[in-house]
């Protein structure tokens, strides 16, 4: 039979790095702070199921096992705080590895997704719709600032060419609208800038960064980014904004200063080197009612980025749905 944790061994834990502690006293410590995170969570999300998602992290991205206990759980009750499941299919977060060289330690790093950062917005309760595209050079894209202002998009149907710039839209429920318009190449000094670009080509793997692989999406979040700081946004879409912009600046989230107050014990139990849990399974009826509910190309193709993830089983099946659905809504494709 085990022995019960103490609190000074979860004190201990919370110091160490997660390869060191074992995952043993990693979920240890993570179920000592259950409570901590059921008091953020949003109430159709469960404690058990945010905890079920962290160590299956820690499966699928093994290199979060060099960071420490301490912030990886930080970086839980901070997801959770803003009502997002980081690293599944949905990509609306996603936790990975950042080397914190001032403190010379691997902490966890929180990085928004666009349809994230879009699903905040729509939740503020202040913001009718909202979204970003990219405009191609042969696309028709008029827009003005100033006393009248006006912006007209109509992608081309044929080669739309080359990205040269990116906007955001946003419809506001006391009527009226905003936006914001970046050049390509102000998003590419953005991207130049960003530690994560830098640390992808210092290596050569450019090609598989998100910048290198996700262009597009990566420049409707940087534009989105921008619009959010003239919109009536909620604080949880604010502090999303501001730890974006703290990854995107290659700086610490710091969130090993999360956690703060007592820690609570756990009960005993017998468990405490069982093996890691295994990710949560993937559900495909979500996402099969997104792209049957997809009312333009740019709904559907959310859909599809919704399971570009997707594990084999699934997968045919979900594209199968989205070819279908494309061909209802575009028929001349």
């Amino acid at each position: 039979m085990s022995q019960t944790t103490s609190l000074a061994d979860l004190k201990k834990t919370s110091k160490m790095v997660a390869s060191q502690a074992g995952i043993g006293q990693v979920k240890a410590f993570m179920e000592s702070q259950k409570a901590t995170l059921a008091a953020v969570l949003p109430r159709h999300v469960s404690a058990d199921r945010m905890l079920k998602i962290a160590l299956g992290a820690m499966r699928t991205t093994p290199k979060l096992m060099n960071c420490t206990v301490e912030s990886l759980m930080g970086a839980v009750v901070q997801v959770s705080q803003l009502g997002l499941e980081p690293n599944t299919p949905l990509g609306h977060a996603y936790l990975i590895p950042f080397d914190n060289r001032q403190k010379q330690i691997t902490e966890v790093q929180i990085v928004l997704g666009y349809k994230g950062l879009i699903d905040l917005a729509r939740r503020s309760g202040q913001i009718v719709s909202i979204a970003a595209h990219e405009v191609c050079a042969n696309d028709h894209f008029e827009y003005a600032y100033g006393l009248d202002e006006r912006l007209e998009h109509r992608p081309a149907m044929g080669e739309r060419g080359e990205i040269i710039a990116f906007y955001a839209v946003a419809k506001l429920v006391g009527g009226g609208h905003a936006f914001e318009v970046m050049s390509n190449q102000q998003v590419l000094d953005i991207r130049d800038a960003s530690q994560g670009w830098k640390q992808a080509k210092r290596y050569g793997k450019t090609e598989n960064s998100p910048w290198g692989a996700h262009y597009a999406e990566m420049g409707r979040k940087t534009v989105l980014r921008r619009l959010f700081k003239y919109l009536p946004v909620s604080i949880e879409l604010a502090n999303a904004a501001a730890l974006d912009e703290l990854n995107a600046r290659g700086e610490s989230q710091a969130l090993d200063n999360v956690l703060d107050g007592d820690y609570i014990t756990p009960a005993p139990n017998d468990d405490d080197d069982a093996p890691a849990v295994a990710a949560p399974t993937f559900d495909p009826a979500p996402i099969l009612q997104m792209i049957a509910a997809a009312a333009d190309l740019d709904a559907l193709a959310l859909a599809g980025e919704a399971f570009r993830d997707a594990p084999d089983e699934h997968y045919d099946a979900l594209k199968k749905a989205y070819d279908n659905r494309r061909a209802e809504l575009d028929p001349a494709a």
